[in-house]
C-alpha cells in the first residue's frame, strides 16, 4: 500500500508516519524538509504546497492509494487538494478539528453528529469549511474523502497545557519545577479528553484504505476525560513538585492583547470536551486507547528533562504569569474585605 502524507512530522502525523513504516506500507512524506531526519526511512519530496504547479510536476504520473493532508486550514486550500488529488488517489484523508463542533457543547457526549458551529474560532471555522467543500466534492463528483477530528492529541515531545506561550510548553514546565503558580483557565474542573499520539495513530492508520471509512467524518479520541486540575497535579508529580495553580477566569484571559487566546480558550479548552468513540470503533475494530494520561506524561515530560533542543524559554510568557498571579491575588484581597 502506497501513502502520501502531507507534513508527516508534526505530533499526530509523525506517530502515524511510524506506524506505517513498521507495517510496511510504502511511505512518501511531501513537506519543506523540515523534520526528515525524524522518519529517514520514508521518501521525501521536498515542495510548498502553497506552489500548487510545483506540487503537481513533482507528482505527476504518481498514484497512491492514501493522500492524508496534515497541512490544510481553509477552503482554499481544500479545493487546491481536490484539483490536485482527483484521481491520483484511492483515498484523501483531511485532518479537522473537533473544536469545530457547537460551542458551547449543547449535550454530552459528544458525537460525529454534533453540528459543527463555533462563533469563538476563525480557525475552527473554516476547518468546518474545509469539511463542507470536501463533502460536496465527494456527493458531486465522487472525491473520496474522509474526515478525521482530532481532539487535544500530545506526544513524546508535547503536552496537553490548557493555556502556553508562543513558544511551546516548557516554560510552563519550569514554573512547576520552580514551584511558581501556573496559569489555569477557569476553575480548572472541567473535563478535557487527551490522547496519546500513538494511541490516536492505530485508529487513523486503520482508516486507511478502509473503504467503510469514504465520506465518513469521525473523531479519534481516548476515553480518558480528566479535569485540567487534573492534568497540571499529574505533571506537577512526576516532577516531584507541589501543584501551585492560579485561576484566571477564560473571558479575562481572551482579552490578552496579541494573543489568540479567545478562540483557543471560549472555542475550546474552556469548555468540556467527552467524546463518544463508537464509530471510530466500529470502523476500526482493533482501535483501543491503551496509555493512561500519566504514563504519557512521564515519557515526555522525561524527554524535556533530557533534551535541550526542547527547553525553549518564553520570557514573555513567564512574566505574563507573574503579572496575572499578582492581579488575581489582588482581586482575592479585595474580596476578602467585602462583606452584605
Amino acid at each position: 500500500m502506497k501513502a502520501l502524507l502531507i507534513g508527516g512530522t508534526g505530533t499526530i502525523s509523525l506517530s502515524i508516519s511510524r506506524r506505517l513504516l513498521r507495517l510496511g506500507w510504502d511511505l512518501t512524506l511531501l513537506n519543506r524538509g523540515s523534520g526528515k531526519n525524524l522518519v529517514p526511512e520514508a521518501r521525501l519530496i521536498q515542495a510548498d504546497m502553497a506552489d500548487e504547479q510545483a506540487v503537481r510536476d513533482k507528482l505527476a504520473g504518481q498514484h497512491f492509494d492514501v493522500v492524508a493532508q496534515f497541512i490544510a486550514y481553509t477552503p482554499d486550500q481544500a479545493e487546491r487538494d481536490i484539483r490536485l488529488f482527483e484521481g491520483m488517489c484511492s483515498q484523501y484523508i483531511f485532518i479537522s478539528t473537533a473544536s469545530a463542533y457547537h460551542k458551547p457543547p449543547l449535550s454530552f457526549p459528544v458525537t460525529e453528529s454534533t453540528p459543527l458551529h463555533n462563533p469563538y474560532w476563525q480557525y475552527s471555522r473554516d476547518k468546518a469549511a474545509c469539511e463542507e467543500r470536501l463533502m460536496q466534492a465527494y456527493r458531486e463528483q465522487g472525491f473520496p474523502v474522509t474526515i478525521v477530528r482530532p481532539s487535544h492529541t500530545y506526544g513524546e515531545r508535547s503536552l496537553p497545557f490548557a493555556l502556553r506561550g508562543q513558544r511551546g510548553v516548557w516554560q510552563i514546565i519550569d514554573r512547576i519545577l520552580r514551584q511558581k503558580p501556573v496559569v489555569i483557565p477557569g476553575d480548572g474542573t472541567n473535563l478535557w479528553t487527551v490522547t496519546w499520539a500513538e494511541d490516536f495513530a492505530r485508529g487513523f492508520v486503520g482508516l486507511m484504505g478502509n473503504i467503510h471509512a469514504i465520506g465518513e467524518a469521525v473523531h479519534i479520541t481516548s476515553d480518558e476525560a480528566l479535569p485540567w486540575n487534573q492534568i497540571y497535579r499529574t505533571a506537577a508529580d512526576i516532577l516531584g513538585r507541589p501543584f501551585v495553580p492560579c485561576y484566571v477566569p477564560s473571558t479575562l484571559l481572551g482579552r490578552v492583547q496579541a494573543s489568540d487566546w479567545m478562540g483557543g480558550l471560549l472555542g475550546d479548552k474552556a469548555n468540556c470536551a467527552v467524546f463518544d468513540n463508537t464509530k471510530i470503533k466500529r470502523l476500526v475494530p482493533e482501535f483501543c486507547c491503551t496509555t493512561r494520561f500519566d504514563q504519557g506524561a512521564r515519557i515526555a515530560l522525561q524527554n524535556f528533562l533530557t533534551d535541550p533542543t526542547l527547553q525553549i524559554p518564553d520570557p514573555a510568557f513567564d512574566a505574563f504569569c507573574d503579572r496575572a498571579v499578582s492581579i488575581m491575588e489582588g482581586a482575592e484581597k479585595e474580596f476578602r474585605q467585602l462583606s452584605l
